[in-house]
């Protein structure tokens, strides 16, 4: 793969690399029962969007001083720990990282989550070795859809937009890809693919299973009409 179009590929984690949302949903209407907040289902989605904790913590609580939302995001992340026996790898993603690292692509994580808890995700799916850069909502002063994160991300493995993909499952993730002129493959893990396609997103999978290498490629090909004119005339 080296030498190819596709030099690397930025994954979120959340919905991405593991199925965590529902543990994610649960974690965080305990948490807001142990301050006797009740919070609709339905307004839970918004945890779901690929925020940073802290912005998730204001749009629920409100203006919070940092002391409190250094706690109160601990006795979540707590809770959420005591749950991670039910967090599991989306199917196909360990296999298909592996076949990109092995392939000389370099790997990026962006991820809204915590550094701590970023790292433990890909330790516990044996990852960890596979990608060049992590990057974290902590390294961020504003969170998805911003494209902050994902600057950060391809400035790190200093990779152009052009050769790269991202990987989001999440609207505000595919709108921070975009507006950091990343082609976006979404994960329709918890979104409709009409709403990811509505965001951006230039290809759309339930799932890994049958995603390859070369399929990448070919995604990103299709969209780098000059590259793939130039492939055209070398005979590629």
């Amino acid at each position: 793969m080296i030498g190819g179009q596709l030099r690397g590929v930025i994954f979120d984690m959340d919905g991405v690399l593991v199925d965590s949302h529902a543990v994610h949903r649960r974690a965080w209407q305990l948490f807001f029962h142990t301050l006797k907040r009740e919070v609709p289902e339905e307004e839970l989605e918004f945890i779901l969007d690929g925020r940073k904790r802290g912005d998730i913590l204001r749009h629920f609580l409100g203006d919070c001083l940092d002391a409190e939302l250094e706690e109160f995001g601990r006795r979540k992340d707590c809770i959420f720990r005591q749950m991670r026996l039910e967090v599991a790898a989306l199917p196909g993603v360990v296999r298909l990282v592996r076949e990109l690292h092995r392939s000389g692509v370099t790997l990026a994580l962006a991820t809204s989550a915590g550094r701590s808890r970023a790292h433990s995700t890909l330790l516990e799916l044996g990852l960890l070795n596979c990608f060049q850069a992590v990057v974290t909502g902590e390294e961020v002063s504003v969170g998805k859809p911003d494209a902050s994160i994902y600057r950060l991300a391809w400035n790190r493995i200093e990779i152009e937009p052009e050769f790269l993909l991202a990987v989001e499952d999440a609207i505000s993730g595919v709108r921070a890809a975009a507006g950091a002129s990343l082609r976006c493959v979404g994960v329709a893990s918890h979104e409709t693919p009409e709403n990811l396609t509505a965001a951006g997103a230039i290809h759309v999978v339930r799932d890994f299973e049958s995603v390859s290498v070369d399929e990448l490629e070919r995604i990103l090909l299709g969209c780098n009409p000059a590259s793939r004119q130039a492939a055209v005339a070398g005979g590629g």
